[in-house]
């Protein structure tokens, strides 16, 4: 019989009470427990950035993570930063507005990276947002529409502070 622990966690503003294996990990366990697949698995090591989510406000590998480290402790995903589809993150609407994806895979780790640093950084360089996303592997953009992207971001977000 399999070991499980029970763990509560808050995802995107709404609580959960599960029973996990130990070795289950974050990224699966948002995937295939929760359904929030925007979450993208993709070198399973660390080093990709796709699978990046927001724990307790900081940027963390979910595949690098166990899901019973998140007990207690508050995470968001991608699914968690747009009130609905039309009414999309200041973020995300930059994005759509740059041009700043093409296949998608990797957008919404870039996405919960760029949250917490244009918070900490509300007036990024371009320098500085390259900076920022140099953990992120994107296959099919050259980068340079997510920076435009995340420069637009900035500006607009500045404006609704």
């Amino acid at each position: 019989m399999t070991e499980t622990i029970t763990i509560s966690t808050t995802i995107n503003q709404q609580d959960y009470q599960r029973d996990v294996e130990p070795r289950l990990l974050l990224s699966d366990f948002l995937r295939h427990e929760l359904g929030l697949t925007g979450t993208h698995v993709g070198c399973e090591h660390g080093v990709c950035g796709a699978c990046t989510v927001l724990f307790d406000g900081q940027p963390v590998r979910s595949c690098l993570m166990f899901a019973v480290q998140a007990n207690g402790h508050e995470i968001t995903t991608v699914e968690g930063l747009a009130q609905s589809m039309d009414d999309l993150h200041p973020l995300q609407q930059a994005f759509w507005d740059s041009h700043g994806l093409q296949c998608g895979f990797c957008t919404p780790g870039i996405l919960m990276t760029l949250l917490p640093f244009l918070a900490e950084t509300p007036h990024p360089t371009e320098t500085e947002v390259r900076e920022a996303l140099s953990g992120n592997l994107c296959r099919c953009t050259g980068y340079q529409h997510i920076v435009d992207a995340a420069l637009l971001a900035a500006s607009r977000m500045e404006i609704g502070n």
